[in-house]
């Protein structure tokens, strides 16, 4: 058996058993986790289009701060955000009775730390997704593109599914009877918002390259990437990647879940020894699936990865 092979056998031993990882979890997994350096990979479905959730985050930072390092936005400027129609969410600002002030720099924070679905949005306003696509474009990004904020991606599955927007819906369903809830969970798989077809969509190797640009410093300027990299390290999720390495191994990453389906996660991982690995995971499994069980399986398909990868596993 030549080396050629065997490295080829190896590959197809390591994603088969990444992909049963995922399969006892209830899922269905996309991965790719590369070294920051040479040309090594560990994949699997790579060039799936998958919806993103709340990693499209990384890329609105991104942009953010290369406006911030090239001046064209002063970070310490007030924004006024209004109680009357935030962004629906589940933490930060979403959750404020009151309007409240706060800069641009620190709303980046509140996005990447928190995942703060308003300030994302207020972000992605003043940037446009005009200028973050423009920008995955010229990173070489070919199958990502983002169509809309977070909360006009909410109001377009209240309208497919007959409300007048996000809050219709939430009113209709908590009227509905016992079998409303399972009718509507079957249409919103339907929705343009969870079909990465059409609505906002990257790929596990989209992803896992954005990683590589903007912590080699080629993705913008070297503030802008340096900033993003300090916050992805003070993300609050720690229960998918990041519970499968120990200290002194760090990771930085940028969790996202849509729905109950979606639960995704792209981070990079450092070791003591100077090597780090970019990783991009993303899942999809039906209504009512465990949690808990998907979480740990992004982190343990990770670490298997990245441990292929540190013991010199290299793609055919």
């Amino acid at each position: 058996m030549s080396t050629d092979k065997a490295g080829t056998d190896k590959i197809g031993f390591m994603t088969d058993g990444i992909q049963a990882v995922f399969e006892h979890a209830g899922c269905a997994g996309t991965l790719c986790v590369q070294p920051l350096d040479g040309d090594a990979t560990i994949e699997l479905a790579a060039d799936e289009l998958v919806s993103p959730a709340s990693v499209v985050k990384v890329q609105i930072a991104l942009e953010v701060e290369t406006w911030i390092a090239e001046g064209r936005l002063d970070p310490s400027e007030p924004v006024s955000l209004r109680a009357a129609g935030r962004t629906f969410g589940t933490t930060g600002i979403s959750l404020f009775d009151d309007d409240a002030i706060i800069s641009w720099r620190d709303l980046v924070v509140l996005m990447l730390t928190i995942s703060d679905n308003q300030a994302a949005d207020s972000l992605l306003n003043r940037v446009g997704a005009g200028a973050v696509n423009a920008t995955a474009a010229r990173l070489g990004l070919t199958s990502t593109v983002v169509t809309s904020g977070i909360q006009a991606m909410l109001d377009s599955i209240g309208q497919e599914l007959g409300s007048a927007g996000w809050s219709g819906l939430l009113a209709r369903a908590a009227e509905a009877s016992a079998d409303g809830p399972a009718q509507t969970d079957q249409r919103l798989l339907a929705t343009r918002a969870l079909d990465p077809a059409r609505g906002t969509r990257t790929t596990a190797r989209d992803m896992a390259r954005l990683l590589r640009l903007i912590w080699t410093g080629q993705a913008g300027p070297a503030a802008a990437c340096d900033r993003v990299k300090a916050l992805m390290a003070r993300q609050l999720t720690r229960h998918r990647m990041a519970s499968a390495f120990r200290p002194p191994v760090k990771v930085a990453a940028k969790s996202g879940s849509l729905f109950g389906v979606i639960r995704n996660e792209i981070g990079v991982i450092s070791y003591p020894d100077g090597h780090q690995y970019a990783a991009a995971v993303f899942t999809r499994s039906p209504f009512g699936s465990d949690e808990a069980a998907i979480s740990h399986a992004i982190g343990t398909a990770t670490a298997q990865a990245v441990t292929a990868l540190r013991q010199g596993l290299r793609a055919a």
